[in-house]
């Protein structure tokens, strides 16, 4: 799993944000836009993503967990 700082794409406008985190460091000039949550810091995931995200990341953990928990075969 990664994350993508959508800034950092060619494209960054064809992503726009779900949601606006630490809007309560943002600039005064920030103007977020109506529609999209804004939280002050970071956000619970439970609330914001969706649950079938939730479950793909459940797996991908456990799995993970799994792996660095098997004994090494060389």
């Amino acid at each position: 799993m990664r994350f993508v700082r959508v800034g950092t794409l060619d494209e960054p406008d064809r992503l726009p944000p779900d949601i606006h985190i630490f809007a309560a460091s943002k600039q005064p000039w920030v103007v977020l836009p109506a529609g999209t949550p804004a939280v002050p810091e970071y956000y619970d995931r439970a609330t914001y993503w969706p649950a079938a995200s939730l479950a793909r990341r459940k797996v991908l953990l456990a799995k993970i967990a799994a792996a660095s928990t098997a004994p090494n075969p060389g």
